[in-house]
């Protein structure tokens, strides 16, 4: 009996042991878990954009257990980061900004340094989308769009646009120098390739303005880019600049077409406030939205174009018709140069303006 006895005591102590082990597993793998589950406040600037993001991003994030996504929205006021990061009281992780607003930011040190190894191969993204503290995620284009049923033949780019006897109506450019300028001067014969080059120049954006002064009589002037679709569904133009995602989601209902050469595209991207106290896990959701699989969600609910061109690869023939970042479409397009809008974009601006209302 005895020995029966210490034999049973021996299996309990044993046991409890065995269990307090496991439990104390348990306890550190769930602190390890919540330790890796950070709660990331991610800002945007809403609409159909956040709704995109939501389904390919923030859900996909969430179920994988890596932590909520707060998502918030704002209208591009970099006063607000600014102050953040000056009063070391950042409460943003992770915002959306235009290309301008991210070189400012950097130049400004607004924003954390990003790693490009730790976004993927280098050699997947479209050019220009990676730098030192941004990830572009998206690529928008503005460009040619015309309606085919007030147009005789398809115009192939600017020079077309410019040729009102060979396409008689009123044309829609926006009312601003950025785009304008670029499109005058490859109606003039400009390579798309060459426009900031020759547009560095007093003599080329002489050039771009005479080009400009022979449209003008027939210049039909647009402000928000809802206006484009508008303007060609009624016929009010026959041609215009527009923003490729505006007149994408309108081909259903209209007879709209866009003409890639001689498009000028732009990203948006994220970057990190400096001094985000979740920066690591901040990185890590870039380079998850950066994924082909998640590019190419995104890309599924809204005619933006991924800027992993791996993405491409994955999408579907008439998603891939309204995005700029296929490889026959991007061909024959120019990245918005911010470095020469940052540097002459007020002069130019304000020449803009003066010979508008002449």
């Amino acid at each position: 009996m005895p020995i029966a006895y210490q034999h049973c005591s021996w299996r309990k102590e044993s046991m409890l042991k065995s269990l307090k082990f496991t439990a104390i597993t348990l306890g550190l793998m769930c602190a390890a878990q919540a330790m890796a589950a950070t709660d990331l406040t991610v800002i945007s600037f809403g609409g159909a954009n956040k709704a995109a993001q939501e389904k390919a991003f923030y859900a996909p994030w969430e179920k994988a257990g890596n932590g909520k996504i707060i998502a918030g929205e704002y209208n591009g006021e970099m006063a607000k980061v600014k102050t953040m990061v000056d009063t070391k009281s950042v409460s943003w992780d992770l915002v959306e900004v235009e290309s301008p607003e991210l070189a400012r930011g950097c130049d400004e040190d607004m924003f954390e340094e990003l790693d490009p190894k730790l976004l993927g191969n280098a050699a997947d993204f479209v050019p220009g989308a990676i730098t030192t503290c941004g990830a572009g995620f998206f690529v928008w284009s503005t460009v040619l769009a015309y309606n085919a049923d007030k147009v005789a033949s398809a115009p192939s780019g600017w020079v077309d646009f410019w040729d009102t006897k060979k396409f008689p109506g009123k044309r829609g450019l926006r009312k601003g120098a950025k785009y304008t300028l670029e499109f005058a001067l490859m109606a003039d014969g400009v390579a798309p390739k060459d426009v900031y080059k020759v547009l560095a120049s007093k003599d080329g954006q002489d050039r771009a303005f005479k080009k400009l002064d022979e449209l003008k009589p027939n210049i039909q002037w647009w402000e928000a880019g809802a206006q484009p679709p508008q303007y060609l569904a009624s016929g009010d133009v026959v041609m215009s600049s527009a923003y490729n995602g505006r007149i994408a989601a309108v081909q259903k209902e209209s007879n709209l077409k866009v003409v890639w050469t001689g498009g000028v595209y732009d990203f948006d991207a994220w970057a990190i406030p400096k001094g985000s106290k979740n920066a690591d896990a901040a990185k890590k959701f870039i380079a998850f939205m950066l994924s082909p699989e998640q590019q190419k969600t995104y890309s599924q609910n809204i005619a933006y174009g991924p800027a992993n061109t791996q993405a491409v690869k994955l999408l579907d023939k008439e998603t891939l018709q309204n995005m700029p970042t296929t490889p026959e479409n991007i061909k024959d397009q120019v990245q918005m140069d911010v470095a020469f809008w940052t540097d002459n974009g007020e002069s130019l601006e304000q020449r803009f303006t003066a010979w508008a209302a002449k």
